[in-house]
């Protein structure tokens, strides 16, 4: 019963080997059991955790707007493999990143009421390095906006 209930929940939408682990154990399953039915659903496709990085880093950057560094430490909280997280975020095209971290700072910037440029950008910095961006891109994107 136990793993028909989490096949179904596995096809419901991508999830990690980690997610569908602690699923299993709420279930009551014994660590043995839990390992096998892993295996199994590995196995029939049900779980693919480069697959489930992917979707999971394309979803959180396209809907979020989440910076890579934010992104990686939530797959890593999922217990996802290196080789899959650098994968994944391989796959953010780096023009879409640089464009949406640019709108991003273009809207704070015009909630921003700060008259003094330093803290001006002081502020931006944060905003974007809270929502999981590079600093270095941000300056870039800063000195973009400057020019304007």
């Amino acid at each position: 019963m136990a793993r028909r209930r989490i096949e179904n929940w596995c096809a419901y939408q991508e999830r990690s080997q980690q997610e569908a682990r602690d699923k299993l154990f709420e279930y009551g399953l014994q660590k043995s059991d839990v390992e096998e039915i892993i295996t199994d659903l590995i196995g029939s496709n049900f779980l693919n955790e480069e697959r489930f990085a992917i979707a999971f880093a394309g979803g959180k950057f396209r809907i979020k707007k989440w910076g890579k560094i934010k992104i990686k430490v939530e797959l890593r909280q999922r217990k996802v493999s290196d080789y899959c997280i650098n994968k994944a975020l391989a796959q953010i095209p780096d023009k879409d990143y640089f464009s949406t971290l640019e709108k991003i700072i273009m809207q704070k910037l015009k909630q921003v009421k700060e008259p003094d440029k330093i803290k001006k950008h002081y502020k931006l910095i944060q905003y974007a390095s809270s929502r999981g961006y590079e600093k270095d891109l941000i300056v870039d994107v800063l000195k973009e906006i400057e020019k304007l």
